[in-house]
């Protein structure tokens, strides 16, 4: 019997792709068992998720097997040489390795997620409680659980964003513990600002104002994010109530001074002040950063920040498959 893995992933195929073989999670067990069932086959395990279809099985003839798991995938008709492209297939060993990437988030599209070791977990699970899986699978499986556990205990492959919305959204947890209370400020109606903001709002903001010269672009902006847009006249006063601003004009002087800041800071009871300045030039004059409970970040600083989680991140991948290197020799006689 020879194990293979057949599949399609966020890095193969659009999202268009992934629904069309999508297997709802009470329908991988019944999936599972079914392919289990199919000639020359073995054992098998379905995992389905909103990035990834993929299929675990064990067979007599893999190359055969694909083509009946392809066909009941697509209810009988077969995959058409469009979808095909998308598929890929990992054997015997590189199959091994490639469900111990998944399980450690090697393999995810947000680099070392926790969600996808669930996923797998339950993925298993069911086509376990279905008898479709078999001592292959089932010695397979618990080691590329013990793999992931591994990776996640002994690096860091979760730390760190690599954007800088993302990293923004990251420094500001760090000052205010959560954004869950926090309100925002967007000055400006560019792509970076939305982006920033909705990761904030993906956050738990609790309320995004929303500037701009043009109020009705501040409104289409607004509406985006269910926030509430003012005039551009009119946000000195909203810089009083906010706990983050966010801005990105494309002014040639700073907008936010010394002064706007300073006249509200009584009103605010001292609160801290996290200001975002993706604009160049900047927007928040740098002596804004020295006031005492206000923290100002540049692109210049945020792009730092981020370019050093990149490398870290780059790092820890090393590390990781490292440990999947070596756990995976220990699997040799399996495959």
């Amino acid at each position: 019997m020879q194990l293979f893995c057949l599949g399609l992933n966020h890095h193969t195929a659009p999202v268009e792709v992934r629904e069309r073989f999508a297997v709802a999670a009470e329908q991988q067990a019944d999936v599972s068992k079914r392919i289990a069932e199919l000639a020359g086959v073995g054992e098998s395990v379905v995992l389905s998720t909103c990035n990834r279809m993929e299929v675990y099985a064990c067979a007599e003839d893999s190359e055969q097997a694909q083509l009946e798991v392809k066909r009941l995938l697509s209810g009988g008709a077969g995959v058409d040489a469009d979808d095909e492209k998308h598929f890929y297939i990992h054997v015997a060993g590189e199959a091994v390795r490639h469900l111990c990437r998944v399980v450690s988030g090697v393999n995810s599209m947000v680099l070392g997620e926790t969600e996808i070791f669930g996923q797998v977990k339950q993925a298993y699970n069911a086509a376990l409680q279905a008898s479709a899986t078999g001592s292959v699978l089932n010695k397979l499986f618990q080691k590329s659980f013990s793999v992931g556990k591994k990776v996640r205990t002994e690096t860091r492959i979760q730390g760190g964003q690599t954007s800088v919305g993302s990293v923004a959204v990251d420094l500001a947890e760090k000052i205010f513990g959560n954004l869950k209370s926090s309100e925002v400020m967007v000055i400006g109606a560019g792509e970076m600002s939305y982006i920033t903001a909705q990761r904030m709002m993906e956050r738990g903001a609790k309320k995004i104002y929303v500037v701009n010269r043009s109020l009705e672009n501040a409104q289409k902006l607004a509406d985006q994010m269910g926030g509430e847009a003012v005039a551009f006249s009119d946000w000195e006063p909203v810089l009083a109530k906010v706990d983050v601003v966010v801005s990105s004009t494309g002014a040639t002087d700073p907008v936010v001074r010394v002064e706007h800041v300073e006249k509200v800071r009584a009103k605010r009871k001292y609160r801290p002040l996290f200001m975002i300045d993706i604009a160049v030039p900047r927007d928040i004059a740098p002596e804004v950063g020295e006031i005492e409970e206000v923290y100002v970040y540049d692109l210049d600083t945020l792009q730092a920040q981020a370019d050093e989680n990149r490398h870290m991140r780059e790092e820890q991948v090393r590390l990781c498959e490292g440990i999947i290197d070596v756990e995976i020799e220990k699997l040799k006689n399996l495959v």
